[in-house]
């Protein structure tokens, strides 16, 4: 069910992105597991197409929030107002309250005004003047922000990086999927035309399910030595956190059921955890001057734990 389902989804997404099943699935895999995800990578590559294709195929309602440096709280969340005709305050309902909210450059706002997404990204709540509404369900945001123009930018803390589920880069297409692109976008915009295979109630139903999919002991202490070998390994100041263990975990789930499999795999945690892991730790400087990625970190801590083999 949930694997036919992605299925659909996946070929519904791919009228439009080309050549990204990964990422796709990586977007679905976020959806099952009620989290986030930062898209951090340069302008062009599609981050917003593929937001909207995301929402579009759901059956989500969606919202894009264009962050800049005089974006406030209010612009996001929502105010109250004082309306003159039945002089009375009413509440005028923010972006944040749709299911899939693409927020574009987050990096760009201030503090204050991404402090504004860290209730509903945990919480999947927000609070206006003391009145607190709860968020739809399925509730996704998949913030987008560019690692290479950092002129007026105000880096994301590690509170906040640390609510992403995953950090994603799309990255450029091959020169065949280049020149598909081109054939594909010569006439018209085939979003424009697409079509849900899916609804909100469905997805609510599959992201059930998925806390079913079983998980084994063994794979289980296996994803706690990997989260925890980050906390003590030489080239890294600062370890995931408890919430990443939780994050590795939920994935893992949502990997297998895409899969079409009642069961989690130590693949699916080797698979996922470079995209769970790399942006909730901190390097040492030293690490960073040999020219080492946290990606690079990372995989070198998956590769040090002994995977759980069947006996």
């Amino acid at each position: 069910m949930i694997s036919e389902i992605a299925t659909r989804v996946r070929e519904n997404i791919k009228r439009v992105i080309i050549g990204k099943d990964d990422v796709i699935d990586l977007m679905m895999i976020a959806v099952l597991s009620e989290g986030h995800v930062l898209l951090e990578d340069v302008p062009g590559t599609g981050k917003t197409t593929l937001a909207k294709s995301m929402a579009v195929s759901l059956g989500c309602t969606f919202r894009r929030i264009q962050f800049t440096p005089d974006l406030l709280p209010g612009d996001v969340t929502g105010i109250n107002f004082f309306n003159q005709k039945t002089q009375a305050f009413e509440f005028r309902p923010g972006p944040i309250l749709s299911q899939i909210v693409l927020a574009d450059e987050i990096n760009r706002a201030t503090p204050r005004t991404q402090s504004a997404l860290l209730e509903s990204m945990q919480e999947r709540q927000m609070t206006v003047d003391g009145e607190t509404r709860q968020l739809p369900r399925p509730f996704l945001v998949m913030a987008t922000q560019n690692p290479i123009e950092l002129e007026g930018t105000f880096p994301l803390p590690e509170a906040q990086l640390d609510r992403f589920l995953m950090r994603v880069a799309i990255g450029y297409p091959t020169e065949a999927q280049e020149n598909e692109l081109l054939l594909r976008f010569r006439t018209d915009d085939p979003l424009v035309t697409l079509q849900p295979v899916t609804g909100p109630d469905a997805v609510t139903g599959l992201i059930d399910q998925v806390r079913e999919i079983h998980v084994a002991e063994a794979v289980q202490n296996y994803i706690v030595a990997i989260c925890r070998r980050t906390r003590g390994f030489a080239e890294i100041d600062l370890g995931a956190s408890p919430r990443a263990t939780l994050a590795l975990y939920r994935t893992a789930q949502a990997r297998a059921a895409i899969a079409g499999r009642k069961f989690v795999l130590p693949d699916d945690v080797k698979v996922l955890a470079p995209y769970v892991l790399t942006h909730r730790i901190q390097i040492s400087p030293q690490t960073r001057l040999r020219g080492r990625r946290p990606e690079d970190v990372v995989t070198d801590v998956v590769n040090v734990v002994p995977v759980p083999v069947e006996h």
